[in-house]
């Protein structure tokens, strides 16, 4: 039996300032621009307002990605276009600074934190601080086993709320969270699928690297018979993660929990993410108030996720390559929209009208009074 009562998430999570949204908003009407002419940005800024609790609001200043990376068993299969086992290259580049998210991070000046779940390699290839929250080497076959043990989702849930906390406690005030995952995509469409009440094929897409027609068939095998493993648990989402989640996607879900609990404003990346948020507002419906969808990645499981949540997407760039990229390019637009609301001037009062001409109009008003008075006379 677990000692995590997941239920406390419902009592800690609040929306956020529904008052700070509404003087955000009056505050948007006294502008030189009118109202709605800056479409989204408008919603961004008012949102972003209610998140901080504060009018005018404050600049996005100390933004990070955090990646949560591992390997899925479920790879073996050949449902991705990279071989299984392989994600702690990925995360090797990252670190190097040859991946798109590298990048894109490097351009913006934003930090890149990586945390290692359960990648399948030697803890020694990569620094202390990426592998210090592993919970296992490669997260089980969720076609045929369990990803992780009961103790071991408990451990990835846990870890995943520390780094919450420890962002939160830096000063972090918004984050980028995406994957690095190898088979990451075939446990989100689990998830989704188990949640949303779908079949296999409908949440099944073509990955990062769009896998060919065959590998999709395998995919689409893996999600159905994962998928029957699932529905027994569908009611206890920590054994959820455990059947068929795997340790990146249970330290994510508690990733994005305490971050609401911490009221740290969360822009989600792809269909890894979506998923894990989905099974976050399955713990605490108040929790996607405090994300942000950034972009369609073309997945058919995102869009299904994000339709269940009420989460439009910002951008779509079919950007389909993971890692955190797609929602670090909706940044700029995140920080945009909090500089207009923030540094727009408001339109001048106009000025009343002296005494005397008050008095001189009402005078004026008098006499056209008494005039019409006599002509009726």
């Amino acid at each position: 039996m677990s000692s995590l009562n997941l239920d406390d998430f419902t009592d800690l999570i609040e929306r956020p300032d529904g008052g700070v949204r509404r003087d955000a908003e009056a505050r948007r009407e006294r502008q030189i621009v009118p109202p709605g002419s800056l479409g989204r940005l408008d919603d961004l800024g008012e949102w972003l307002s209610a998140a901080q609790s504060a009018v005018p609001v404050r600049p996005i200043e100390r933004p990070r990605v955090v990646l949560f990376a591992g390997d899925h068993g479920v790879a073996e299969l050949g449902v991705s276009a990279r071989p299984a086992g392989t994600a702690g290259r990925l995360v090797r580049d990252v670190l190097e600074g040859g991946r798109p998210v590298s990048v894109l991070a490097r351009r913006l000046g934003v930090p890149v934190r990586v945390v290692d779940m359960a990648l399948d390699c030697d803890p020694a290839e990569l620094p202390e601080e990426v592998v210090r929250h592993r919970v296992r080497r490669g997260s089980g076959r969720i076609d045929i086993e369990d990803a992780l043990t009961t103790e071991e989702a408990e451990a990835a849930f846990r870890a995943g709320v520390a780094v919450a906390d420890e962002e939160a406690d830096s000063g972090t005030d918004l984050v980028v969270l995406g994957d690095v995952s190898v088979g990451g995509t075939t446990a989100a469409g689990v998830l989704i699928a188990g949640l949303c009440g779908t079949d296999a094929s409908v949440v099944t897409g073509r990955g990062g690297l769009a896998i060919d027609d065959l590998a999709w068939m395998r995919k689409c095998a893996a999600i159905r018979d994962a998928l029957r493993r699932a529905r027994p648990v569908l009611g206890d989402q920590l054994q959820l993660l455990a059947t068929v989640g795997g340790a990146d996607l249970t330290a994510m879900t508690g990733f994005l929990l305490q971050s609401a609990v911490r009221k740290t404003p969360v822009i989600l990346d792809g269909v890894v993410a979506a998923a894990c948020a989905l099974v976050a507002q399955r713990i605490a419906f108040r929790a996607p108030d405090w994300w942000l969808a950034a972009h369609d990645s073309g997945e058919p499981g995102q869009a299904k996720a994000l339709d269940r949540m009420a989460l439009e997407p910002l951008l779509s760039h079919g950007v389909t390559v993971g890692e955190g990229a797609g929602a670090l390019l909706a940044l700029p637009l995140v920080q945009a929209a909090a500089a207009l609301a923030a540094e727009l001037p408001e339109e001048p009062e106009q000025p009343d009208a002296s005494d005397d001409e008050k008095d001189a109009k009402g005078e004026t008003d008098a006499e056209d009074a008494q005039a019409g008075a006599e002509e009726i006379g």
